[in-house]
């Protein structure tokens, strides 16, 4: 069955992190990936608005099964990240968060750790308030191997979120 990731990251500080993990995927077989735009196009809808960002955002979720937080320095205080993590959950996808910090950016560095969002967003789950932490996994992409795991990882998110 093909797999079709959506993948959130904080574009302008991460987008050369990021695309290093989406390379990784799609070069795969049966792998898509969605949540990618080249930065013309992005500078284009984020010009239209907030409305308009959401709405790609929610046109890019479409056929997903799981959505790939990709975590660098600042991922954690972006605000469409945050919406994307919340709309990924309402329809259902399975989540998983990466660490990125330590690949390395288009000038050869690497960066701090940021905050996992999972330790900060909390769902409703059997009457109490469950932080997202609880229920999905979150990896890092170097110590862990990501190259070599990443299509376990998704796996582990469809499951999880029955898909």
């Amino acid at each position: 069955m093909t797999r079709r990731v959506y993948f959130a990251f904080h574009y302008e500080r991460d987008v050369w992190r990021a695309n290093q993990v989406r390379n990784s995927w799609v070069t795969k077989t049966d792998r898509e990936a969605a949540g990618f735009v080249d930065v013309a196009d992005f500078e284009a809808v984020k010009r239209k608005g907030d409305d308009a960002v959401k709405r790609w955002i929610d046109d890019q979720l479409q056929g997903t099964s799981v959505t790939a937080v990709l975590i660098g320095n600042q991922t954690s205080e972006r605000p469409y990240v945050i919406y994307e993590i919340k709309k990924s959950y309402t329809k259902g996808n399975g989540l998983l968060g990466a660490y990125i910090h330590n690949l390395k950016d288009n000038e050869g560095r690497i960066d701090n750790q940021g905050r996992n969002p999972f330790e900060t967003l909390s769902v409703e789950k059997d009457g109490r308030k469950v932080l997202l932490s609880e229920i999905f996994h979150t990896y890092d992409w170097y110590g862990e191997k990501g190259y070599d795991h990443f299509d376990e990882w998704v796996e582990t998110a469809a499951k999880q979120a029955g898909r």
